[in-house]
C-alpha cells in the first residue's frame, strides 16, 4: 500500500481517533470478572450494532466507489493512475473494515455471558477485547472515509473546477499543443 501525503492524513485520523476512544476505555478503570460480565451483557447489542453499520458502511462504500470509477472514467479530464490506485487502496481498506465487521459481529453474538463454563477472570479479557475491536473496526471506517473524502475532493477539483494543474490531473499534449 503506498503511502501520500492523503493517505497518511486519513491514517493520522484514524489514530486519533482510535487513542479518543481507547482513553474513554481506560477512564473506566479496572474491573471485577462479574462486573465485566455484565458490562459485556449490556454493551453487546451496541457492539452488535455498530458491528452491523460499519458492515453496512462498508458496502455502501464499495458501491459507491463504481460511481466514482464511472465519474473518472467518463469525464473530459484525463486522471493520472495514482488516482485509481487511490481508489484501488480506499477499496481494499474498505474491504478489509467489511470483512472484519462481519467476523467480529458473529464473534460477539456467542452467548458467552450464558455460559457456566468459563471462568469469570476471562470476562475482563473479553470485555476489553470487545471494546478493542469496536475501536479499530470504528477507526477503520474513520480512515476509509477521510481517504473517500481526499479522493472526492480530488475528483471535484479536476473535473469540476478544471484544474489541470492537479497533480493528479494528465495533461493531454494534443491539447497543450493546439493551445500553442
Amino acid at each position: 500500500m503506498k503511502i501520500t501525503r492523503y493517505t497518511k492524513r486519513a491514517i493520522t485520523g484514524g489514530i486519533i481517533s482510535l487513542l479518543i476512544i481507547l482513553l474513554g476505555t481506560l477512564l473506566l478503570g479496572e474491573l471485577s470478572g462479574y462486573e465485566a460480565k455484565v458490562l459485556i451483557k449490556k454493551s453487546l447489542s451496541g457492539i452488535n450494532t455498530l458491528c452491523n453499520t460499519i458492515a453496512l458502511a462498508s458496502a455502501t462504500i464499495l458501491a459507491l466507489l463504481l460511481t466514482v470509477l464511472s465519474i473518472s472514467s467518463n469525464s473530459k479530464s484525463k486522471l493520472k493512475k495514482d488516482h485509481y490506485l487511490q481508489v484501488l487502496q480506499i477499496a481494499k481498506l474498505d474491504t478489509v473494515v467489511f470483512i472484519a465487521s462481519v467476523i467480529s459481529f458473529i464473534l460477539l453474538n456467542l452467548p458467552i455471558t450464558e455460559s457456566d463454563t468459563v471462568p469469570t477472570n476471562w470476562f475482563n479479557y473479553i470485555y476489553y477485547t470487545s471494546l478493542a475491536i469496536s475501536s479499530i473496526l470504528t477507526s477503520g471506517l474513520i480512515v476509509v472515509v477521510l481517504m473517500l473524502y481526499s479522493t472526492i475532493v480530488n475528483i471535484i477539483k479536476i473535473i469540476g473546477l478544471e484544474m489541470y494543474d492537479h497533480p493528479l490531473a494528465e495533461v493531454d499534449e494534443d491539447e497543450d499543443e493546439d493551445e500553442n
